[in-house]
């Protein structure tokens, strides 16, 4: 089935799972009491069949629906850049960052939310995981992001606050992005070029997962309602390859 929703309200109804994460269920009445069905990725983690989906979603800097050559832009100068390891960022604190730091290293690319129903859930697995593997060449890189639901309206220094004080996070945290649309983080725009498939061009909701080798290669892209813990198999793989 597919429908369309707009960026304020993409879904209104939210089933609590047994892990304590919500399931996004669809607007309409008929799938509100449904769990969403779920398939396997290639790694074996599992990933939400609700992702097939087609959804519209807005850009911060935007009130319309994205067009095909704002899509095609985007996907065109993401192509320029060679590498993860060509980009340079900007962290929590405004201060560039090449990711050429990072060289060597499995990644955990995630675009993070205060106010996301999935925030506590993420952050208290994203802590455990980064405290259990960074000795091993592991690092998280949070994108704080206020385009799903305006879930991310705080500053900076108020992002900084709530992950750091509330979940006693150490990984990076870096400036607020567009991950959707015309104004989409170039690192953003490398990501989605590079694991596209049945998730499409665009990033779902809050807290999609992007796992990188440490040659910097895509190898796994995990949508919002898969939970850190359900990947950590994966990230054993690839800090022992």
């Amino acid at each position: 089935m597919s429908f369309s929703a707009t960026f304020s309200s993409p879904f209104n109804v939210c089933s609590q799972s047994r892990t304590g994460f919500c399931y996004f269920l669809a607007s309409r009445p008929s799938m509100a009491a449904t769990s969403i069905p779920s398939v396997k990725t290639s790694l074996g983690a599992t990933k939400s069949a609700f992702m097939r989906n087609d959804l519209t979603l807005q850009s911060s800097s935007s009130r319309g629906v994205f067009s095909k050559a704002q899509i095609c832009g985007v996907t065109a100068r993401a192509a320029s850049e060679k590498s993860i390891y060509d980009f340079t960022v900007k962290d929590i604190d405004g201060k560039d960052v090449s990711l050429n730091n990072f060289k060597g290293k499995v990644l955990l690319i995630v675009n993070v939310a205060s106010r996301c129903g999935f925030a506590t859930g993420n952050y208290s697995e994203l802590s455990h995981l980064y405290e259990k593997y960074k000795a091993q060449g592991f690092e998280i890189l949070a994108f704080p992001c206020n385009q799903f639901g305006g879930q991310e309206p705080g500053s900076n220094p108020e992002i900084k606050q709530f992950a750091c004080s509330r979940f006693k996070a150490e990984f990076p945290i870096f400036d607020k992005v567009d991950v959707n649309g015309p104004n989409t983080a170039p690192l953003y725009q490398f990501l989605k070029s590079s694991a596209g498939g049945f998730l499409g061009g665009f990033i779902k909701w809050n807290f999609e997962k992007f796992l990188l080798d440490k040659n910097g290669n895509v190898i796994e892209r995990y949508p919002p309602t898969t939970s850190p813990l359900q990947i950590e198999k994966d990230i054993q793989r690839l800090v022992a390859a």
